[in-house]
């Protein structure tokens, strides 16, 4: 059969109706509840003219209203469009125009203004969902338009609709489309039909053995699962965090949502909400969440914490090991995967401090020419197989270079990380081949340095860029910030402490100290703005 996310979430709520599916600001919501919910706004959207393969972006901080448009969205069959609510008016008119979106869900007043500044722009959008109240000049936009007609709808107005699951027959080939914002350019949406989704994304409906055959077999099982608490500190626009609210939906597990990330709160909160799982988003989330453990070691309630899980970004060892210092039977996982792949599985540290993916089928190593590699140690980009997305949307381009078919008919994502497969078959991630640096014909991984880098006392942050060099070409250069108390160390200091781990030629030769590293708004390393600032530093020496 063919999942479809929507008939999968309401599996789970007749299977475990009275178990708590969210908690938001102290409050709970079970599953029978958030299914009645959903299904109001559902009817809310349709009465709207939202239906079946209709792009509707969801421009919001997380809220009991993000997920019940989500979930709304998907049981009438349109398609929900994730949209960095961090971007400029100039990123957010490429996401709704790009992504064709019919109608935008929309609540903080600085949100609707940016709507409002962009409205006549965007010939697609007919619909604007307010939560909470109108602001002015989101109304004035509308209608000053000429020639077409959109419409502000209150959000609210779901409260007036049926409860009733009176939707359309789902067939799982249905699209949930994902935005991901890359290091460099503007984002691209990712297509993933909702069986592929269900399958690779989110493990089956279970990341912790054998997917699940059917939706009988998930209502089964979900009743046999304990309900364990998943706190997603990341915002849900970001792809990590869809895939696991969907995951641990398909385990009838309860959702722990907050408005911000706000390290100090989620620490302070875990004994009032009996958090057991964190997901973070590498270091960016990491770093901030272990200075809150530290400083709050004798005040909060670590009881019930056992895990922090943390996927798409670097998650750097010496971040963890002061998580551990604080809790040391945390159990640390790091989850390896991309919005064009889904869940690729854990990715460990080996004893040289190598990333390494233990032997799998979801992965392999080829060539220029897609072509496996099986010759140990020899590098080439990471593949992965299996259940993958459709492509990007619109754009068949870059999905023909990043999905192509091998000669057996076999589609493969291939997203520039490089990598070898040693003689155990295990994989060596090494890192973005477009973040390599050539310094005098040796290769540097920017994230292996950034990894050593972020193990220094004075670190706060740290990119690794190539600069200019006269004799080498290219120089590993470091752009950081400091920790909090701490003076700039020398670059002997940071040299001394690189080679540790790192063969002499992959320690940075220059190193730039900044107030703030600057990473994108998705969250992500923004090398481009490091590669200029690493630049400017060396010219100028």
């Amino acid at each position: 059969m063919k999942f479809n996310l929507a008939d999968v979430f309401e599996t789970v709520a007749d299977a475990v109706p009275e178990r708590v599916v969210l908690t938001w600001e102290g409050h709970d919501y079970t599953y029978a509840e958030l299914d009645r919910l959903a299904n109001q706004v559902a009817h809310h959207f349709a009465a709207h003219g939202v239906g079946k393969d209709d792009n509707v972006a969801l421009y919001l901080k997380n809220s009991v209203e993000h997920v019940t448009s989500l979930v709304g969205l998907i049981k009438v069959r349109a398609v929900p469009v994730n949209v960095n609510y961090r971007y400029t008016d100039s990123e957010l008119e490429y996401i709704f125009e790009n992504s064709d979106s019919k109608a935008i869900v929309v609540e903080l007043p600085e949100h609707q203004r940016s709507v409002a500044t962009l409205m006549a722009s965007l010939p697609e959008l007919r619909t604007v969902f307010v939560i909470g109240e109108v602001v002015e000049e989101l109304t004035a936009a509308a209608a000053a338009l000429e020639g077409r007609t959109v419409e502000i709808v209150d959000f609210n107005g779901y409260i007036a609709r049926s409860t009733e699951r009176d939707f359309e027959e789902r067939t799982g080939e249905e699209l949930y489309l994902i935005y991901t914002g890359g290091t460099t350019g503007y984002p691209k949406g990712v297509m993933w039909q909702h069986d592929d989704f269900f399958r690779k994304p989110i493990s089956g409906g279970n990341p912790y053995g054998p997917p699940r055959a059917d939706l009988a077999e998930l209502a089964r099982e979900v009743q046999n699962f304990p309900s364990m608490s998943f706190l997603i500190a990341a915002p849900l626009m970001h792809g990590a965090a869809s895939y696991s609210l969907f995951t641990f939906i398909s385990l009838g597990c309860r959702l722990i949502l907050e408005r911000d990330f706000d390290a100090a709160s989620i620490v302070r909160n875990i004994g009032r909400d009996k958090t057991q799982m964190i997901l973070i988003v590498g270091d960016a989330m990491g770093m901030p969440l272990a200075d809150e453990m530290e400083k709050q070691k004798d005040t909060a309630d670590f009881s019930t914490l056992f895990s922090v899980t943390s996927g798409g970004a670097l998650w750097s060892q010496s971040v963890r090991n002061r998580m551990l210092a604080v809790k040391p039977d945390l159990l640390l996982r790091d989850n390896f995967g991309a919005s064009e792949s889904g869940n690729d599985g854990e990715i460990k540290m080996d004893e040289n401090g190598n990333l390494m993916v233990p032997p799998t089928d979801r992965m392999m190593v080829v060539d220029e020419k897609f072509e496996k590699i099986t010759t140990p140690n020899e590098v080439g980009h990471i593949a992965r197989i299996g259940n993958i997305p459709l492509g990007y949307y619109k754009d068949p381009e870059k999905t023909a270079r990043t999905f192509p078919t091998l000669a057996d008919g076999t589609r493969i994502s291939v997203l520039g990380d490089m990598g070898y497969v040693r003689e155990d078959g295990s994989i060596i991630f090494l890192g973005r081949g477009s973040q390599c640096i050539n310094t005098g014909g040796e290769k540097v991984y920017a994230e292996e340095v950034e990894g050593a880098l972020h193990g220094h006392p004075a670190i706060a942050d740290a990119l690794v860029v190539p600069a200019p060099d006269p004799k080498y070409g290219q120089r590993v250069a470091a752009v950081a910030s400091l920790n909090e108390g701490f003076d700039e160390p020398t670059l002997e200091e940071i040299q001394e402490h690189c080679r540790k781990t790192l063969a002499r030629y992959k320690v940075p030769r220059t190193v730039v100290f900044v107030d703030e590293v600057k990473r994108t708004p998705a969250g992500k390393a923004d090398y481009k703005w490091a590669k200029a600032t690493a630049a400017e530093e060396s010219a100028s020496v």
